[in-house]
């Protein structure tokens, strides 16, 4: 596999784009002008690159206005391989973009066949692994956690032509067997050489590492109304990142429940997962209401592509949530008088990343006199001053529950933000919470149950926190928009 050209694009929500960084290959051009023949599209210049890709991916000013390429019924886009349209009836197929944060990574790979045919994506073995190559670009110019460092970003991208000429000399990618060669495995195999498979683009070379993370999102709905029931659920998903030497590393991880922990349902896990217990798979939260679902361990063998990913995903039925809280507004003249009480169940770990509840305030005017106390925390009032942030820190006391009570005036000169739906003494709390090491339903992955079949003894990282999204506690003494007993999805 060769590549054309590579582009790495900057844009702040498609505005102020530009190109930061493009390579084109002369010698893989060539290749490519003697393949097409009189077929020939020539790769534009960055500008007209630019303003090309931005328009297909809607990001581009003129986005709101319908392009017919790009818009039309027949039109069947087929990302992350699109296709741009030059002058007259020439296209440049297929442009590969990644797009994440205000950076978009765009390739063009050599391809090999006539230009008026389009066969699947997954069959074309340059798409495969120009998406590696760019994924690993990808990683590369975001630092630890996904997260942009801009300094960073400056000097990696001033770096990026010795990189290349090192990974991607004269616009070939190294560690990528060509088309027909049997990849050499580095562990021990069989007599018979393994055949790589058209899903992983490349070997492992360097330090065995098995990465292992769960994490558990949860959501609730809490009323404090016993006319309605509090909501609430938990999902979690297992991601993996396996730096394993040999064509076809076996590796199997294992997940545990304590005696007393949730039952894993509704499991859904990735095609390169070999086999899998009937019973794990049959799991469903639909059919199991009365506790009797497979309790575990639940092994998952398999053979892990080179990038990072999620192994499976489940949903777990606790008991209960991990803060049950209560929110009592009442009316006065201009103002409100605000009754808070949160308390941490005792089966949740009592060590918090963060934990903060926001209290917004809508079609009211901004707030005046704020006079609240709280028996832990601290409590500011945004620049806007139309919403209170309540910063539990890291533990609760002791008794595990906190309270927050007080007056509130909105004499404010002028007027705060307006809601649909919170009108009058409709309103909410919404509490935002990260736990580390710990998990709702207790699921765990302990370094000495992962194994891993390679010739290179690995380096086992296991993790886990609990993690909320959508987590509402209503105010009690108003009326809450609730239209059915299902949580929202």
């Amino acid at each position: 596999m060769s590549l054309r050209a590579l582009w790495i694009i900057s844009h702040e929500k498609g505005e102020n784009a530009s190109v930061r960084f493009s390579r084109r290959f002369a010698t893989v051009e060539h290749r490519y002008k003697s393949l097409s023949g009189s077929s020939y599209v020539s790769v534009p210049e960055d500008r007209n690159f630019l303003q090309l890709l931005l328009t297909e991916l809607g990001l581009s000013r003129s986005n709101k206005n319908f392009v017919a390429a790009r818009d039309d019924c027949l039109y069947r886009p087929r990302s992350p391989a699109v296709e741009l349209c030059l002058d007259g009836k020439k296209t440049l197929w297929p442009v590969l973009a990644l797009s994440q944060g205000p950076l978009i990574l765009a390739c063009l790979p050599l391809v090999d066949i006539p230009s008026e045919s389009r066969p699947p994506l997954a069959s074309l073995l340059s798409v495969s692994q120009g998406l590696t190559l760019l994924a690993g670009l990808q990683a590369f110019l975001f630092s630890s956690g996904g997260k942009l460092d801009s300094e960073g970003l400056v000097a990696r991208v001033a770096a990026l032509p010795s990189l290349l000429l090192q990974i991607c000399p004269l616009g070939t990618p190294l560690d990528i067997p060509l088309v027909g060669t049997p990849a050499t495995p580095t562990g021990p195999t069989s007599a018979v050489n393994q055949k790589q498979p058209p899903w992983k683009t490349g070997l492992h070379r360097g330090r065995a590492t098995v990465n292992v993370a769960v994490v558990e999102t949860v959501r609730s709905m809490q009323f404090g109304d016993q006319s309605r029931q509090d909501l609430w659920d938990v999902y979690g998903t297992v991601t993996c990142k396996c730096e394993v030497e040999g064509v076809l590393p076996n590796v199997t991880v294992t997940l545990s429940l304590p005696h007393n922990g949730s039952p894993l349902q509704d499991i859904l896990v990735h095609p390169c997962v070999t086999s899998l217990d009937l019973s794990i798979l049959t799991a469903s939260s639909l059919d199991n209401a009365d506790g009797s679902a497979f309790s575990g361990p639940y092994k998952f063998p398999f053979s892990p592509p080179l990038e990072p990913f999620r192994l499976c995903s489940y949903t777990s039925q606790v008991p209960v949530p991990p803060i049950l809280g209560s929110y009592q507004l009442k009316e006065e003249e201009n103002s409100l008088r605000v009754n808070v009480s949160l308390k941490l169940h005792e089966s949740v770990k009592n060590s918090f990343e963060f934990c903060e509840a926001l209290l917004p305030f809508f079609n009211r005017n901004q707030m005046g006199n704020v006079d609240v106390k709280v028996s832990s925390g601290q409590v500011d009032v945004t620049k806007e001053k139309n919403r209170l942030i309540w910063a539990l820190g890291q533990k609760f006391p002791k008794s595990r529950e906190v309270t927050l009570e007080g007056k509130i005036t909105f004499s404010g000169s002028s007027q705060g933000p307006s809601h649909p739906l919170c009108t009058g003494l409709t309103a909410y709390i919404e509490l935002h919470l990260k736990v580390p090491d710990t998990t709702l339903s207790g699921c765990s992955v302990d370094q000495h149950s992962v194994q891993v079949y390679s010739s290179a003894k690995p380096k086992i990282i296991t993790s886990r926190e609990l993690q909320s999204k959508d987590y509402f506690i209503w105010n009690s003494t108003g009326p809450a928009p609730i239209s059915s007993g299902q949580m929202m999805t």
